[in-house]
């Protein structure tokens, strides 16, 4: 039973504008990014309005008792903007609970955040949202079986919230196995070479299915480079293809009981002017949230940060933005800098698997000798609690011994780092101080150890 004391005998104050000031209130739980779950004392749910604390308080009711206690529409509040870049702190509030932003979410393609337990993800890595891949999934366990199960949530356990990618970006992956027409894409299964087709619309019926708390609209993903008369008609494409798909989300209804919401996604390659007309049609979709798509596939750093920079700057200001698929930590960085709130990748956990270690000192190739009699901590600063008991002559030794552990401990701690830099970097732009603490980061996260 549902103890109601942790939760309501926190003494709560009211701030300026009727407000409520959780700064330092010890134990409020709320603060999930927070190692230890400790107070928001650095005011990462300071001054939010009523409505938004009674949304926080019914999600944290929600995952202690199971019951479902659901908000009306998914909510997001811009908290801060950094004075001296475009860098933001916001909170986007979902019927799983809140995600406190600027985020990372680790990347679960076919259900799972690869060699991480559901229970790691939350104590040692602090996820406060994963993500989930339509086209994966359909495959793969299948629809009924998704459904049977109550939806992505119900068949894995996660009781955070889940964002669905649309399988745009798989299929576009698939090169010669797939045909893309106006109605949609023929493409053959990676697993058997079964055939089957993706349309705007069964692609809205899927992610009904499987139940994500935010769900991707069908686009077509453009390679790098391509020819501007192939970006300009890939990105109409897209266009007709986001209202079909805005037409289907509005004819269907969640099935789990939970609200449910769709972003658009903006493409264009590394054209100025098309990203400009991409970024103001979507803009003009006035929904929820938006994303960018089509970058980090190949192009230069400098070209994703200047087409990032175009779109923020005509996304609307109080509309959550995803930059989809990055990146490095450098990239997230530089990113957050030009006014993006949510980012995904599967570079640390794929990194992870092969030895690469991302830390809070720099970068390391734990199959390296030097590593061989080194015994301290894998990374002393890291949240994970593993990466402070284990040390990286012990790593070292589990993968030169193909042992499992290795890759999981390295998994957990890559995954740790990233969600300790973008919590990192919230507080700071909390703090007014987001400027000078990315410069001190930015050599310290590309070095090699």
């Amino acid at each position: 039973m549902l103890k109601a004391e942790p939760l309501f005998s926190v003494g709560l104050r009211t701030g300026a504008g009727g407000g409520v000031d959780l700064r330092g209130v010890a134990g409020c739980g709320f603060c999930w990014g927070c190692p230890g779950r400790r107070c928001g004392c650095e005011g990462c749910f300071a001054m939010l309005s009523n409505e938004l604390i009674i949304q926080i308080f019914a999600a944290k009711i929600h995952e202690l008792s199971g019951v479902p206690t659901f908000a009306a529409r998914m909510n997001f509040q811009l908290l801060h903007t950094d004075t001296s870049t475009r860098a933001r702190a916001g909170v986007l509030t979902t019927d799983h609970g809140p995600i406190e932003t600027p985020i990372f979410m680790p990347v679960g393609t076919v259900g799972t955040v690869k060699a991480v337990h559901q229970h790691e993800l939350v104590s040692d890595v602090h996820a406060q949202i994963i993500l989930g891949n339509t086209y994966h999934l359909y495959l793969r366990p299948g629809l009924e079986v998704m459904q049977a199960a109550g939806g992505l949530h119900g068949f894995n356990g996660w009781q955070r919230p889940i964002l669905t990618d649309s399988g745009g970006y798989q299929v576009y992956s698939l090169g010669h196995r797939r045909k893309i027409k106006e109605e949609g894409v023929t493409f053959q299964s990676h697993i058997d070479g079964s055939r089957h087709v993706f349309t705007p619309e069964n692609v809205m019926d899927i992610q009904r299915v499987i139940g994500a708390d935010i769900i991707m609209a069908f686009d077509e993903c453009t390679p790098y480079p391509c020819e501007y008369a192939y970006a300009k008609k890939s990105l109409e494409l897209t266009h007709r293809w986001l209202e079909r798909c805005k037409t289907r989300f509005a004819e269907t209804s969640p099935l789990y009981g939970h609200q449910q919401t769709l972003f658009p996604i903006v493409q264009g390659s590394t054209y100025p002017d098309l990203r400009k007309a991409s970024a103001e049609y979507i803009a003009n979709t006035e929904c929820i949230g938006n994303a960018i798509g089509g970058l980090s596939v190949g192009e230069p750093a400098e070209d994703m940060y200047a087409m990032t920079a175009l779109v923020t700057d005509i996304l609307p200001v109080h509309r959550p933005r995803y930059l989809m698929g990055v990146g490095t930590p450098e990239n997230i960085l530089e990113c957050i800098a030009r006014g993006i709130d949510m980012f995904d990748c599967v570079l640390p956990t794929r990194n992870a698997r092969h030895g690469l270690l991302y830390t809070t000192q720099g970068i390391v190739n734990i199959r390296n000798q030097k590593w061989r009699s080194d015994f301290s901590p894998i990374d002393p600063d890291c949240p994970a609690s593993t990466s402070q008991t284990h040390t990286r002559a012990y790593l070292r030794h589990l993968f030169i011994s193909n042992e499992i552990l290795g890759m999981q401990l390295a998994s957990l701690q890559n995954l740790a780092f990233f969600l300790w830099l973008v919590r990192t970097a919230r507080q700071h732009i909390l703090e007014g101080s987001f400027a000078r603490w990315k410069a001190e980061m930015l050599p310290i996260v590309s070095r090699r150890l």
